[in-house]
């Protein structure tokens, strides 16, 4: 098949209908990953979105637990993984502000128990698993109600950040003087650890449990190598997030890896690349 059939065939025939959905995907959620990626690169908080990816496995194993043995069945996997990525950011926002505790021990502790509490969960719930889509992501299975669920994430990311640019600017960067200053950080912060969770759990359906950190800064990490200004990063982020799921399903598709991998190695690379660059142009200067 020539790109020119491809893309022909990409637009019209039915059975591509499943590529589109992946497609359309990548656009919209290059707006949540590029705006709460830039924040949590920022916040160097980056270790975060591993902890809650795995409680949200957490929340997956419970939610299925119910669902086959208690017959909840109401209780769906996505719900279990927004619970528990919610409660994850949640509680290490609150500990980390009131009981002045280190960040990076708290992430710590709540990846490994979130992980140990969903693999518990999963022992014990009957059936067939399918492990793979959680741990590596399953963008070729997306329906339309997922692409609306991420309109909506779109949206419910954009408007707090434009209302509050000025604060999370502050917060980003230093958050004991924005406090200082009259930021609300104690408000402001885990309103954000909250949208990073709902970030992270549309990011699980794209790439899995296991690469989901490294889409949600790679991109941030590579725009802050050419960029100075907060919204400049984000805008580049975002950008640079849709061109690697993007092309990254593309060679997927054409090469027949699978897709969560072949996006990651390709954000991967550039942020390699740009460092290089970055390095070099730092001596001549």
């Amino acid at each position: 098949m020539t790109a020119g059939e491809f893309f022909q065939a990409l637009l019209f025939q039915p059975e591509m209908a499943f590529l589109r959905n992946a497609l359309w995907m990548a656009a919209l959620s290059s707006v949540a990953v590029g705006v709460v990626g830039t924040m949590v690169v920022t916040r160097r908080i980056a270790s975060l979105g591993g902890a809650i990816s795995h409680v949200a496995l957490g929340g997956v194993g419970a939610a299925l637990f119910l669902q086959r043995v208690c017959a909840f069945y109401w209780c769906s996997a996505t719900l279990g993984a927004v619970a528990g990525a919610l409660f994850a950011a949640l509680l290490v926002g609150i500990v980390s502000m009131y009981a002045k505790e280190r960040e990076d021990t708290i992430i710590n502790a709540v990846w490994a128990l979130g992980m140990s509490v969903g693999l518990l969960f999963l022992d014990r719930t009957p059936g067939t698993i399918e492990w793979q889509s959680y741990l590596f992501g399953s963008i070729l299975l997306l329906t339309e109600a997922d692409l609306w669920m991420v309109t909506v994430l779109d949206v419910v990311v954009l408007v707090p950040t434009l209302l509050f640019y000025n604060n999370l600017l502050a917060m980003s960067f230093d958050g004991t003087f924005a406090e200082l200053r009259g930021v609300k950080v104690r408000l402001i912060y885990p309103a954000l650890l909250a949208l990073t969770a709902l970030t992270i759990v549309l990011l699980i359906n794209v790439v899995g449990i296991i690469l989901v950190i490294a889409l949600l800064t790679l991109p941030a990490a590579t725009a802050g190598c050419y960029t100075r200004h907060l919204w400049s990063m984000m805008l580049l982020s975002g950008i640079l997030n849709w061109i690697f799921v993007t092309a990254g399903l593309l060679a997927s598709f054409w090469l027949r890896v699978s897709s969560g991998p072949a996006i990651v190695v390709l954000a991967g690379s550039a942020y390699i690349i740009s460092l290089a660059l970055s390095a070099r142009l730092g001596k001549r200067n």
